[in-house]
């Protein structure tokens, strides 16, 4: 395929893929579309670590780095915040809670050793420091979600000649993002997994559309929902670049997500990816389990804690749940979640990445020949 994107990035063809497991990025890569990592949760020395092995591994293909670095939290503008330091201001209400849904489910709550310099979740220093690392790599793009970039980082793509990518879910975080100096857009419908907005995919892509013309001519991937390629084939009709894909890899072999996961995932409707704020503080899409639903309907709950508060509470449980799970435990695995979209229920097996993404090319071009009999008829 011919597109501005393909050039900007050498691809060919137009499928990105979000995934915090490396392999998967080197499979998407190397079957002709673009692997994203996701680096939050990296330090500088842990992603020199991974992208090193996939410099090994992905045979020169290009790839990017999505780092997550929140416009707005509860500790915006604070210094040297810790997860310890952070820790401390948690109600007790909220660990008390988690506490019980996991001694309900016969789940020991594993304790965290945090040392003294740990940073909180989501650290903007830390993210921008691991950032700087990663261009020690042959990265080709840098991506970040909720919210504007910081100038540092735009000011560090154009240094290293890297395009730089921002998500957003409405058209006014569009054209704040276009006159802050982004390279390329995301616009994230409400059906993708994590933190998603509120407008569906299929009204948002022609709404950034519109809303950008006048400003700067700017490449839009769509996002929230594909899961194959006559959907990224429509996204396209409607001006999209490409398409900017996440849930869809979870059920690859070489995901980061867990067999028991993938089951349920193969289990589940659209229905069952619900956006609630109990995980990270912000509305995040992920599937629903006995985990979300007491959050959200028990009349004990607490309710959602900002960000980054409530990652202290949920993912220290979370992970408990995940081993008791794996051991066996059915209480366990009742409450076994993780984010996903709404295309969730599309899902009907596991299947290799490199399969996607040779499924989506087939796909697009059946779409794409379907609709040029409809204008030769």
């Amino acid at each position: 395929m011919k597109s501005q994107l393909c050039d900007m990035l050498g691809i060919e063809f137009p499928l990105f893929a979000f995934s915090h497991c490396r392999d998967v990025v080197v499979a998407v890569s190397r079957a002709g579309g673009f692997g994203v990592l996701g680096a939050t949760g990296h330090d500088p020395r842990s992603i020199r670590t991974e992208l090193k092995w996939i410099d090994e591994h992905i045979g020169g293909k290009p790839y990017g780095l999505d780092i997550l670095v929140p416009e707005n939290m509860a500790t915006a503008g604070e210094r040297g915040v810790t997860y310890n330091s952070l820790k401390s201001r948690v109600p007790t209400e909220h660990q008390d809670f988690a506490r019980s849904l996991l001694a309900g489910a016969g789940v020991e709550l594993a304790p965290v050793e945090a040392s003294d310099d740990r940073p909180q979740p989501f650290d903007p220093e830390t993210a921008l420091r691991t950032l700087e690392a990663a261009f020690d790599h042959p990265i080709k793009l840098i991506a970040n979600a909720l919210g504007v970039p910081p100038p540092q980082m735009i000011e560090m793509g154009r240094a290293h000649g890297v395009p730089v990518a921002a998500l957003v879910g409405a058209k006014e975080h569009a054209i704040r993002q276009v006159s802050a100096g982004v390279d390329i857009l995301v616009a994230q419908g409400t059906e993708a997994g994590g933190h998603c907005g509120e407008v569906t995919t299929m009204v948002l892509i022609p709404e950034v559309l519109k809303a950008i013309k006048p400003i700067r001519e700017v490449p839009v991937l769509a996002a929230g929902g594909i899961m194959n390629g006559r959907q990224m084939a429509a996204c396209m009709a409607m001006g999209a670049a490409g398409a900017w894909t996440g849930s869809v890899w979870l059920a690859t072999r070489e995901s980061e997500t867990s067999e028991i996961f993938r089951e349920k995932m193969i289990e589940a409707s659209s229905r069952d990816a619900v956006r609630v704020k109990t995980r990270t503080g912000k509305p995040a899409r992920q599937l629903r389990s006995a985990w979300t639903e007491a959050w959200e309907r028990s009349p004990q709950s607490p309710g959602a804690l900002p960000m980054p508060l409530m990652s202290l509470v949920s993912e220290a449980a979370l992970r408990s749940v995940n081993r008791a799970a794996e051991a066996g435990n059915p209480k366990a695995r009742e409450m076994v979640t993780y984010f996903v979209g709404q295309g969730v229920g599309l899902i009907d097996s596991v299947r290799s990445a490199g399969q996607v993404v040779q499924e989506f090319k087939e796909e697009f071009l059946e779409a794409i020949e379907s609709l040029n009999g409809l204008v030769e008829a």
